[in-house]
C-alpha cells in the first residue's frame, strides 16, 4: 500500500496548485487530504469517496479547493485555486472506509510542502 504526495511548492497568492497523491492498494477507499501548518495540527482539507459521487471540504477550502480521483490511475488531485498565504503548509494524502472515517484516520502519506507567498 502507498500513499505519496506530490506536486508541491512556491506559489503567489492568487495562484493556483494542482496536488497528485498515488494511492496504491486502497481499492474501495475513500480518500482525503488534510494540512499542517508551522506550529499547528494536521486539519482536513478535504475528502472524496471511492466512487467519487461524494466529496466533502472544510469551510476555509470551499470554493476555491477541489478534489477528484481517478480510479484507473490510483490516483487522488487536489486543484487549490485562489491560494492565499494561509495556505501554506505541508499537504498529506490520506485513507479511510468511508469520508466520515477520513475525519479521524491514522493512515498518511509522505506529505508535499506547499508554501504561498504575499
Amino acid at each position: 500500500v502507498q500513499l505519496q504526495a506530490s506536486g508541491g511548492g512556491l506559489v503567489q497568492a492568487g495562484g493556483s496548485l494542482k496536488l497528485s497523491c498515488a494511492a496504491s492498494g486502497y481499492d474501495y477507499y475513500a480518500l482525503g487530504w488534510f494540512r499542517q501548518a508551522p506550529g499547528k495540527e494536521r486539519e482536513f482539507v478535504a475528502a472524496i469517496s471511492w466512487s467519487g459521487g461524494s466529496t466533502a471540504y472544510a469551510d476555509s477550502v470551499k470554493g476555491r479547493f477541489t478534489i477528484s480521483r481517478d480510479r484507473a490511475k490510483n490516483a487522488m488531485y487536489l486543484q487549490m485555486d485562489s491560494l492565499k498565504p494561509e495556505d501554506t503548509a505541508v499537504y498529506y494524502c490520506a485513507a479511510g472506509p468511508t469520508i466520515a472515517s477520513i475525519y479521524r484516520t491514522e493512515t498518511w502519506g509522505q506529505g508535499t510542502k506547499v508554501t504561498v507567498s504575499s
